[in-house]
């Protein structure tokens, strides 16, 4: 009570944040007369000036006022838009490494030419996240203008860019991109094997647009790359087949971990069922050699029994693609892992695909977590608050609006079940439409979408549909959806990244009906007409209420439901927003309370009827949600405390790598791992405190032949008066110097530098790989240590440290071997392999679903599971000439370009016509 008493007087500790700035915004505002005396040159020179100051010891702090006073004047000359004072607070947030919540239509793209303009004065570049590739690259182009007058460099990263293009962008001092281009650049880069073909650089600062969306949402899945395995297409059709003929009293699933497993009887039922399609090895299911069987069985079970056509995919042009659970996009190309897609693919009776291996991976967390100065922007992150904290130790500040917002926000609807929910929502429906109130209506999959379309046209009410049918269309769509009467059904509005403005959209109005039209007298009248037209429909339109939002189904997360209610009440307008729900709803349905009152309402409301909207009920659907916002974090929280671990080892292994490829030479490196094989070579054969007649000395030649190509006179020694186990050692490593540094006399510096230098990264690249599949084999099973009453987690930390120094020596072991029995021959350099298909993956390893896209290897760069054969020689430089017709024959096809392109040659002046 105290505390709500002195909220009321005081404000709360947000509000009182954001007042302590408006001193800052009164310095910015103090600026704006003498900027605007300036002359575009002068403006623009402006940037000199800052960095100059910058290198005579001030702070960015210190510049703050003055720079965000020249981005603003430069976006009213370049732009024609002017930043607000609460876009400067945004603005102060972001440069403070916090996260700005602002309400959608209130301009965040504008807001981080703030913080970006400032930070990228510092010239280490400014990494801008979004969260899809049309908005990288629009607002790269659109706010670029504002940069690009100021004199600075703007870059932006999308698929399919080459090497070259890909360090060009980074370089640049602002560079736009995807959170999982930029996830997936940074575990190529560590793949590759030359320091000069890595195209980012070191980290400054990142800000993430839709910060909740990234850091939240798509932080409960790891980012993967991958290559493909063996083709089992058959056993998996084999496997379908058989659970196509199970009934549902032989497994049991539950919908809230979308897990699902086999009863008593039901493993009975499959065991005869594999065996008679000869599949089983044994009698039992569960035998170790039935392990790959088990696996792809459960991957077929979830396929069939729990993942739903048309709502967690669809099937086009012979393809099962993705569709995203929180922006109801297709996710052309990207699949999930570990078998799941494969199973998807047997139950639709479309082409499988091979299955993949993991090579590199990293979460979102610890990626992010790199950036020593992070920040973000979103319409809905109050919520997550605690989680963002605890994560990434990001305050979370809550913007005003720079117009109150007059949007009314209704209580729940509620019906007994789906089709009279439906069919009350499109009565509604046309009592405002026809009217002339523009309606949003927002569905959780396309199956919905399609059902209230359908009651829709029964009740003769022309409307378009939004969802991943129809994906090409969605900004045109999105960009009408405030004329008057118009009516959209939306699946997801998360990130769609197109204000919904009344009356229409000028530019796309433009578009859409001028495309024919040629530039001059004609087109600049037709423009001017639709002007008065978005005009004139825009008061029509708010003399209906403005943009009614219509939600037909809860989400599970809270910010979901409160981006839709967004779209409405943009900048001041009116409007209005209602949510519909019935007891058929999958969050009532899954983790709603199965109460006495529950069961009434079901009883005792007529067909058709709605309950009068009850706060009470409200109230009992937030807590719903918050079950399950709970639970996501857990996930989310345990998916970091795993790669925690991980992430510790992924440090050391890409450090080593990073030094190895800097280093002049690494023969000190490669000569400490030989003695280290030494040392425990005569540690396993000659136990501390044994005598010499005690050691295993064949165990020891054995060994010292096999890892160290020696065939040691150990008999001799054990003769001799002195012999101990330091004089073996020592004997031994000399004996193994010997005969490397007698391999290397004959091959110059450089090429046995070199030579080193690959076989220690092609080794401890292999191992990784091999390592990181363990790892994923322990995380499945580490649960279950809890039986023994031992936390999983400590348990794993415990056999991944076992695992990393088992790791380590391996490699020691390897390296010493294989510079022990390499035979080197001069010849010409080889060439590099052609890059098989690696695959871009980011899956959950709790829901199964991924949300990232294939790529073909030519756009991972140099990445190389294998090194050229180990034939190394420095050849003459040949004379090309100036002529692109000599080269052939004479430039190898991965080269770079003899042109100064900076392509390789195959894809420049080598391509094959």
């Amino acid at each position: 009570m105290l505390g709500g008493l002195a909220k009321s007087i005081f404000g709360s500790s947000n509000d009182r944040y954001v007042k302590s700035l408006g001193g800052i915004v009164n310095k910015i505002n103090a600026f704006e007369p003498s900027l605007k005396a300036m002359d575009d040159a002068t403006l623009a020179n402006q940037t000199a000036a800052f960095r100059a100051r910058l290198a005579n010891g001030e702070k960015l702090d210190d510049i703050l006022p003055e720079a965000f006073a020249t981005v603003r004047e430069a976006s009213v000359r370049v732009l024609g838009m002017r930043h607000f004072d609460v876009q400067m607070v945004g603005g102060i947030v972001l440069h403070r490494g916090e996260i700005a919540e602002m309400r959608t239509g209130e301009g965040k793209t504008l807001v981080a030419t703030l913080a970006v303009y400032l930070n990228a004065l510092t010239e280490k570049g400014v990494h801008v996240i979004t969260v899809n590739d049309y908005l990288a690259a629009r607002d790269a182009e659109w706010m670029g203008r504002i940069y690009k007058f100021l004199g600075m460099t703007v870059g932006v990263i999308i698929p399919n860019l080459t090497d070259h293009q890909r360090k060009e962008a980074y370089g640049s001092d602002i560079t736009y991109g995807t959170n999982n281009e930029f996830g997936f650049d940074y575990l190529r880069d560590n793949m590759k094997y030359e320091r000069e073909t890595m195209v980012q650089r070191a980290f400054s600062m990142a800000i993430v647009d839709e910060v909740d969306s990234v850091l939240i949402d798509e932080a409960r899945t790891p980012l993967i790359i991958s290559g493909p395995t063996d083709d089992k297409s058959e056993l998996y059709k084999q496997v379908d087949a058989i659970v196509k003929q199970l009934d549902a009293d032989t497994y049991e699933k539950d919908e809230k971990q979308k897990s699902i497993i086999l009863t008593e009887d039901g493993t009975e039922t499959v065991e005869r069922l594999l065996e008679g399609a000869g599949l089983l090895q044994g009698d039992n299911l569960y035998d170790y050699e039935n392990t790959q069987v088990v696996h792809h069985l459960n991957q077929s079970l979830r396929a069939n029994m729990m993942f739903k056509r048309d709502i967690d995919y669809i099937v086009k042009d012979g393809k099962v693609i993705i569709i995203d659970e929180f922006t109801g996009r297709m996710m052309d190309g990207r699949r999930w892992s570990d078998g799941l897609h494969q199973a998807v693919e047997a139950k639709e009776g479309v082409d499988i695909e091979p299955e993949n291996q993991t090579m590199a991976s990293i979460t979102f967390q610890n990626y992010f977590r790199m950036y020593p100065k992070l920040s973000g922007m979103t319409g809905t992150a109050a919520t997550e608050a605690a989680e963002f904290y605890d994560i990434y130790k990001m305050n979370v500040v809550s913007i005003p609006t720079n117009v109150a917002v007059k949007r009314v926000d209704e209580e729940d609807t509620f019906y007994k079940d789906l089709n009279d929910k439906f069919r009350g929502i499109a009565k509604t429906i046309k009592e405002h439409a026809d009217k002339g109130q523009p309606i949003l209506v927002g569905t959780v999959s396309i199956e919905k979408s399609e059902m209230l379309s359908e009651f829709l046209n029964e009740e003769k009410v022309e409307h378009k549909v939004l969802n991943a049918r129809y994906h090409e269309m969605e900004a045109h769509i999105v960009a009408q959806a405030g004329r008057k009467g118009a009516v959209t059904i939306a699946t997801n509005m998360a990130g769609r990244g197109t204000d919904i403005q009344l009356g229409g959209n000028l530019d796309f109005r433009v578009e859409d009906e001028l495309a024919e039209v040629p530039e001059g007298p004609d087109r600049d009248k037709a423009i001017e007409r639709i002007k008065e037209e978005i005009a004139l429909e825009k008061q029509e339109v708010l003399a209906a209420g403005g943009l009614f939002v219509l939600g037909t189904e809860r989400h599970e997360s809270r910010r979901i439901d409160n981006q839709l209610r967004g779209r409405s009440g943009r900048q001041g307008d009116p409007g209005l927003s209602r949510f519909y729900l019935s007891l058929d709803d999958d969050l009532l349905r899954i983790f709603g309370p199965n109460t006495l009152f529950a069961k009434m309402m079901r009883s005792s409301l007529e067909d058709g009827e709605a309950l009068p909207p009850s706060r009470w009920m409200s109230k009992a659907i937030e807590t719903a949600q918050k079950k399950v916002e709970a639970r996501n974090y857990d996930i989310r929280k345990q998916v970091v405390e795993y790669d925690d671990v991980m992430n510790d080892q992924r440090k050391v292994v890409y450090e080593q790598r990073a030094d190895i490829m800097d280093a002049d030479a690494v023969g000190d490196v490669v000569e400490d791992m030989r003695a280290e094989t030494v040392n425990s070579i005569v540690g396993d054969s000659c136990p501390p405190g044994s005598y010499p007649e005690q050691w295993d000395v064949e165990g020891m030649k054995a060994k010292a032949a096999e890892l160290l190509g020696i065939t040691p006179p150990v008999d001799d020694w054990l003769g001799e008066e002195s012999v101990d186990v330091e004089m073996v050692e020592e004997r031994l490593r000399e004996a193994a110097d010997a005969l490397v540094t007698t391999k290397s006399a004959d091959i110059e510096t450089d090429t046995w530098t070199s030579i080193e230098k690959s076989i220690l990264l092609q080794n401890l690249d292999h191992h990784w790989k091999e390592h990181l599949a363990t790892l994923d084999a322990l995380r499945q099973v580490i649960h279950l240590r809890a039986y023994a009453q031992k936390t999983p987690i400590n348990e794993y930390k415990q056999e991944a440290f076992a695992l990393f120094e088992r790791m380590l020596a391996s490699i020691r072991e390897d390296v010493t071997r294989t510079l022990a029995h390499a035979e080197f021959r001069f010849q010409g350099a080889p060439e590099l392999p052609e890059l098989p298909d690696f695959i871009t993956q980011h899956f959950d390893p709790f829901s199964g679903e991924d949300d990232t896209r294939d790529l073909d290897g030519g756009a991972l760069g140099n990445v190389t599971t294998t090194l050229p054969p180990l034939s190394y020689v420095r050849p003459e430089e040949p004379d090309l000439g100036t002529d692109p017709k000599e080269w052939e024959g004479k430039v190898s096809r991965n080269a770079t370009c003899p042109c100064g392109s900076g392509l390789k040659y195959k894809h420049c002046h080598g391509q094959v016509a």
